[in-house]
């Protein structure tokens, strides 16, 4: 394989998360504002940090929101789960000797709440999170501060996720992009070098 690093998005690229996360959310706008949202009008929050969803939403206090968010998020935290498939190919990369990584518009605390509990975290060497960039994604910003902080080349580097903010993201770093279509994504265009049906289909990669 040509690449060193294999850098990872969490939401709907490792963990199916979906469902927790536009339900609560719903749940928060209908408290907070009276209103009510089909899910199908909230998917543009996923791949973006929360506070900046909430902005678009029109909440004035986003800190407060967030919070009631992530709180109905951890009331839903049983729906959420590994892809399939992502267990074994994390286990099997880091067999191989690549470096893993993680960019992620979470948040530190959200990144410890919903992803550290499936065991996989150790896996990864570095976690880029929204606080540690000054821009977040579509920003090439998050990628940017992980060539900082490996001392990475951006041509061993890889970037999977399956949102347009990640493609952006990857593209704007002059990083490959990787598609992970396992999913709920919907992105059908984009500088996408690679798309992957299944998460095995990565060990491919030539």
């Amino acid at each position: 394989m040509k690449y060193k690093h294999i850098v990872f998005d969490i939401d709907g690229t490792l963990l199916d998360s979906e469902q927790a996360d536009l339900l609560a959310l719903k749940r928060v706008i209908y408290e907070l504002q009276g209103k009510e949202y089909e899910i199908s009008k909230l998917r543009f929050a996923l791949g973006i940090p929360g506070n900046v969803a909430l902005e678009q939403l029109g909440f004035k206090d986003t800190l407060e929101a967030n919070k009631l968010w992530n709180s109905y998020m951890k009331e839903l935290a049983y729906t959420m789960r590994l892809f399939d498939g992502i267990r074994e190919l994390i286990i099997e990369l880091n067999n191989r000797g690549i470096e893993l990584g993680i960019v992620t518009s979470k948040n530190r605390q959200e990144y410890c709440a919903d992803f550290i509990p499936f065991g996989l975290a150790s896996y990864f060497t570095t976690v880029i999170t929204v606080e540690n960039s000054i821009l977040p994604k579509p920003s090439a910003e998050p990628l940017l501060s992980y060539l900082l902080k490996t001392g990475a080349n951006s041509q061993d580097v890889i970037y999977i996720g399956d949102t347009s903010y990640d493609c952006e993201c990857a593209n704007n770093a002059k990083i490959d992009f990787g598609l992970a279509m396992w999913g709920q994504s919907s992105l059908k265009q984009g500088n996408i070098l690679y798309s992957f049906k299944t998460p095995e289909d990565i060990l491919f990669i030539p």
